[in-house]
């Protein structure tokens, strides 16, 4: 089991403390904004398979602060400028999608997909059925955050099962 950890980390110390405690990988994203040079710092002396780039949208433009914050970044640009770095996980949140079951904005993953080859994008937001995932495995994306199709059962565990083998 892999586990990640995000939210609200701030520092250095942050960081090798959740790592300490087990997790995989560390997501940064309000900090990524802020404080760009922590943010890269952590990426030196963690690595590009521990540090994931939290990209949260609404309307293509970067959101933070646990999305009462908006930012005029545009998340294409955001993404490539931190793929350019060297970050290789990346999480992007479609704020307007997420919870909705009305299906991811594929137009979004798969032109962030086409622009940055070299990353291991993961989609979150709007998933609603075992096709949203076909689709977007099919674009080459890494993954996919679910969250309201399972406790709705549009998407079973044994579907899920199904689909990973």
């Amino acid at each position: 089991m892999i586990i990640e950890f995000g939210g609200g980390l701030k520092h250095i110390e942050d960081v090798k403390t959740a790592i300490d405690a087990g997790a995989a990988r560390v997501i940064g994203g309000s900090i990524a904004v802020h404080h760009q040079e922590r943010f890269l710092e952590w990426l030196q002396q963690f690595g590009a398979d521990r540090v994931v780039l939290g990209a949260d949208a609404r309307n293509h433009q970067i959101s933070i602060t646990g999305w009462t914050e908006q930012t005029q970044m545009d998340v294409f640009d955001y993404i490539s400028h931190y793929a350019q770095e060297g970050i290789i996980n990346v999480i992007c949140t479609d704020i307007e999608k997420d919870g909705m079951l009305e299906g991811p904005t594929f137009d979004l993953y798969k032109k962030l997909r086409d622009r940055n080859t070299g990353i291991k994008l993961v989609a979150s937001g709007g998933i609603r059925s075992i096709r949203d995932l076909e689709i977007l495995e099919g674009y080459g994306l890494q993954g996919a955050i679910i969250g309201k199709a399972l406790y709705e059962n549009r998407i079973t565990l044994k579907q899920l099962s199904q689909f990973l083998h």
